[in-house]
């Protein structure tokens, strides 16, 4: 990393450290006990968090791969696997929360809910866009076929938002076009989970995008013998 990287990393890195314990406190304290799910839908602060994280990290793999068609530039493709990788994970860490939250409310771990379905395809399509990395040695052609998949299998991020607005589902729906349909407590504790995550994923993806440059370099070296 450059100096100037080195600074915004380490800056990064002390926010997710300052801001992490404050994200806790508002979820196990400061906001209220929901009157009907009780301490159980505490979970909805991380799962939103993760749910929000995971569509900037798609979001984030749509843009890289349209740079990197545009330009031709390897630092996009590096870019949009380690986004793909980074939304993979917390895909699902959403698709786990989601059931621990729904058995005791729903009385079901997974029920086929629009949300849940679209957001388990979601998953699948991009866990494919590894698979597909994985099969081909050829740099040039993967990153081309890469960014092509990337862009295509974006147009699951909106369906999956508005999955809730366009069939019956049993998903609860706190985003509206009015507003947050939330406590202002509440409200507060989830924007704090959500920017305490969003410093982490910031902080896993300049990670990535380092060691994905260094296997980058690798690579080259070991087919130009």
């Amino acid at each position: 990393m450059s100096q100037k990287n080195n600074l915004c990393f380490n800056i990064t890195a002390v926010s997710a450290l300052f801001i992490m314990p404050i994200a806790l406190w508002h979820i196990f304290i400061y906001a209220p006990s929901e009157k009907v799910m009780g301490a159980v839908q505490r979970i909805f602060y991380f799962h939103v968090a993760l749910g929000m994280v995971t569509m900037a990290s798609f979001t984030v793999v749509f843009a890289a791969s349209i740079l990197y068609l545009w330009k031709n530039d390897q630092k996009y493709d590096i870019l949009a696997h380690s986004a793909v990788e980074l939304g993979v994970l917390f895909c699902s860490l959403v698709l786990i929360t989601g059931p621990i939250w729904a058995r005791p409310i729903w009385g079901v771990w997974w029920t086929w809910d629009a949300r849940l379905t679209t957001t388990l395809i979601l998953w699948l399509i991009y866990v494919a866009y590894l698979v597909l990395r994985a099969s081909s040695t050829d740099a040039h052609q993967r990153a081309r076929f890469c960014a092509v998949f990337g862009i295509v299998g974006y147009v699951d991020v909106p369906i999956v938002y508005l999955s809730i607005h366009w069939w019956r589902t049993i998903h609860p729906v706190v985003i509206k076009a009015s507003g947050i349909a939330l406590d202002p407590r509440m409200k507060q504790a989830m924007w704090v989970s959500c920017l305490a995550l969003g410093l982490v994923y910031v902080l896993l993806l300049s990670l990535r995008v380092k060691i994905g440059k260094s296997r980058y370099q690798i690579e080259k070296i070991k087919y130009s013998m």
